[in-house]
Formats: structure tokens, C-alpha cells, sequence
């Protein structure tokens, strides 16, 4: 999986469609994210002594393929590369051949 924690993307498909957002969380084994403000789902949560109960909303992990990273030079959605500079390898954005951290 080419995305990392904190890597902006864009949502390409789904019904948050051209949303933004940032990388909270990678399961590379489901290949899924969970991305900040994209695919909310409301949560009763029930109140305990003293407190009363609310409701919370909280991202649902979607699916690494319905999002792409968010190339800032750009302005616009981007496929992550690999290459080998100085002995290590690097990620870079395919669209502006610039290199990420």
C-alpha cells in the first residue's frame, strides 16, 4: 500500500465524492483507510450515571482504491511512485515528479 497516516487525499468515487481529507489511519491487510471527515456514521452512545447519552459521529474505513493522494502543486489527484535516490527509496508523485516525505 502506497498511502501512509497523514497523507492528504481525495475521495474518487462513492457518495463522498471530491471530498479531501487527511489519512488518520492505513490497515494494509483489508486495504483500507480511514480518512478524516469522509464517511461519517452516527453512533448512539448510551448515557451511564450521571451523564446523559449522545450521539457521536465517527469516519468508517473505506476502501483504499475509491481514494487518491492529493498532489498540492497540482491542485488535483495523483498516483505515488517508488525510486531509489541516494541509497533509499522515496515516494514521489507521478503528476509533478515531486518527491514526498
Amino acid at each position: 500500500m502506497k498511502l501512509k497516516k497523514g497523507d492528504t487525499v481525495v475521495v474518487i468515487s462513492g457518495k463522498d465524492k471530491g471530498k479531501q481529507g487527511t489519512v488518520q489511519h492505513v490497515y494494509p491487510t483489508t486495504n483500507k483507510v480511514v480518512v478524516e471527515g469522509v464517511a461519517l456514521f452516527k453512533r448512539a452512545r448510551r448515557g451511564t450515571a450521571g451523564q446523559s447519552g449522545s450521539i457521536l459521529e465517527r469516519p468508517r474505513a473505506i476502501d483504499a482504491s475509491n481514494v487518491m493522494f492529493y498532489d498540492a502543486k497540482e491542485k488535483k489527484g495523483s498516483r505515488i511512485g517508488r525510486r531509489v535516490e541516494n541509497g533509499k527509496v522515496v515516494r514521489f508523485s507521478k503528476k509533478s515528479d515531486t518527491t514526498l516525505s
